[in-house]
């Protein structure tokens, strides 16, 4: 059964602009596979990322996640659903932490990007535990942000571990 459309038109500005948020900047209303366009479409931050060195793109990765559990809870509520797969703030954010070990190890390359993406996605569609205790016990902004959070810190992991062994 396909999803309703959103009606922008009948929320206020701030309304909008957090489901603007929730929904990605536009990248979650993909008619398919929306977390996957969303986690593609972070990565047009890299650039930003790198200007920014690791320490203050961990930092802004984090004011990211922080800010992502209002947005994801308050886009949900608005949307009158726990966790439409249009909302994919929790993908940026994912996503962004298994890019952190890139910068970190200064290996920014198409390659390595293409396996922190894969990485990421493979963790956020499988949910191995506890990513998917996250996934089926928690509620609101919370439950929708955290198992996307542990799939990224899951595939960042992936990545430390090859270069420290």
């Amino acid at each position: 059964m396909p999803k309703s459309k959103i009606q922008f038109s009948q929320y206020s500005f701030y309304h909008r602009f957090i489901l603007f948020l929730g929904v990605g900047l536009g990248s979650g209303l993909a008619p398919k596979a929306p977390g996957t366009f969303g986690s593609l479409f972070i990565l047009v931050l890299i650039p930003l990322w790198l200007w920014c060195g690791f320490y203050l793109s961990f930092a802004l990765i984090t004011i990211m996640s922080m800010v992502g559990f209002y947005i994801c809870g308050h886009s949900a509520k608005l949307m009158n659903v726990h966790d439409d797969g249009r909302i994919v703030w929790d993908e940026f954010a994912g996503q962004s932490i298994a890019l952190l070990p890139l910068i970190y190890f200064n290996i920014v390359t198409v390659q390595w990007v293409i396996i922190a993406f894969l990485l990421f996605r493979l963790f956020d569609i499988w949910k191995p535990w506890p990513i998917s205790i996250a996934d089926e016990k928690l509620v609101g902004g919370l439950g929708i942000m955290l198992d996307d959070l542990m799939a990224g810190i899951w595939a960042a992991l992936c990545i430390i571990i090859y270069f420290l062994v």
